[in-house]
């Protein structure tokens, strides 16, 4: 079975869950991540060797309030894509992006990482090379892609 790891900044719309159930062929299994907010920040610095700002790497520092309405996301991202009939699981990052997305990773035996970018993250992602980047630092292909708003 292929198991794709996605990290997400907001919940997968009907759209988005139609796009990555249909990249491959076999039967794939997700592992979704689901970033608290205001971690976007964080991801970024990750992926850029650069200095994270204070807190970074560890927990976002807001505690439930950024974490509640990432698990709701979390939730209903899981049942979208277990709704088509695909395996999946997944987590809340409260921590270092990377030592996670690394270790997620390794423990699935992952065959690619597909991250979904919010509206706001669109230009800060692409004018990096991010997905050359998270291959070397993570060890799988790495795919960015635009999530849909919801919007439809």
């Amino acid at each position: 079975m292929f198991t794709t790891v996605l990290l997400v900044s907001q919940p997968l719309t009907a759209t988005d869950v139609d796009f990555v159930t249909s990249l491959h062929e076999d039967q794939v299994s997700f592992v979704v991540l689901t970033l608290p907010n205001g971690a976007e920040k964080q991801l970024l610095g990750a992926f850029d060797d650069t200095p994270l700002e204070e807190g970074a790497a560890g927990s976002t520092g807001e505690g439930e309030a950024a974490l509640r309405p990432a698990a709701l996301a979390l939730e209903q991202s899981i049942r979208a894509l277990r709704d088509t009939g695909a395996e999946a699981t997944g987590r809340v990052i409260d921590g270092h992006p990377l030592e996670l997305l690394r270790a997620v990773v390794e423990e699935t035996g992952a065959d690619e990482l597909v991250v979904l970018i919010g509206d706001d993250l669109v230009e800060e992602f692409f004018k990096r090379d991010w997905a050359a980047r998270a291959r070397t630092k993570v060890g799988v292909p790495a795919v960015k892609v635009h999530a849909h708003n919801g919007e439809e």
